[in-house]
C-alpha cells in the first residue's frame, strides 16, 4: 500500500468525524477522537463499520483499545489493510 492509501484513509476518517460530530473544530491527525470529538463507542462503531465496508477490511475490535486520536485510528486501519 502507498502514502496515497494512507492519505486516503486519513482524508475518509476525517470527513466521516465530521459529519459524525456537530462540532466545528477542525479535524486534524492528532484530534482526541474521545475529548475533543465526544465520540462515543456507538459513533464508534458506526464509523469502524463504514470503514470496514469502504476498504473492505474487517478491524479488531480490540484493536481500538489504544486508539484516541485520528491519526492513531488512520494508522489501525493502513495496518490491517496492509495485510490483508
Amino acid at each position: 500500500m502507498t502514502d496515497s492509501n494512507y492519505d486516503e484513509i486519513m482524508r475518509l476518517l476525517c470527513d466521516r468525524l465530521s459529519a459524525l460530530t456537530d462540532s466545528e473544530l477542525l479535524i486534524t491527525p492528532d484530534t482526541n477522537l474521545i475529548s475533543q470529538l465526544s465520540i462515543d463507542s456507538i459513533k464508534l462503531l458506526n464509523l469502524i463499520m463504514e470503514i470496514e465496508d469502504t476498504f473492505d477490511v474487517s478491524i479488531p475490535i480490540n484493536g481500538l483499545t489504544d486508539v484516541q486520536t485520528v491519526r492513531q485510528l488512520a494508522d489501525l486501519v493502513y495496518k490491517v489493510k496492509s495485510t490483508s
